[in-house]
């Protein structure tokens, strides 16, 4: 069984993921922006755009599934 803790420490977790998620997603764009400038091939860079993007919804998805839990845990408490 979860333990309201538990769960809140895994939310601190998946936050902190979600934020280095979208930092990453945010250079990556940077990065293409600055190969099609500069005239190069960006088909890997934004292969791995989906990727990483792909990922973070992963991530928010679990987010929200630890959401639920500790609502759930926060009703059975009283």
């Amino acid at each position: 069984m979860s333990n309201l803790e538990d769960e809140r420490r895994h939310l601190a977790q998946a936050e902190a993921d979600i934020v280095d998620g979208e930092r990453r997603v945010s250079a990556q764009e940077l990065l293409i922006e600055q190969l099609r400038r500069g005239g190069h091939e960006t088909r890997e860079a934004e292969v791995l755009m989906l990727t990483l993007r792909q990922t973070l919804d992963v991530w928010r998805g679990h987010r929200g599934s630890i959401l639920q839990e500790i609502a759930r845990l926060e009703r059975a408490r009283g």
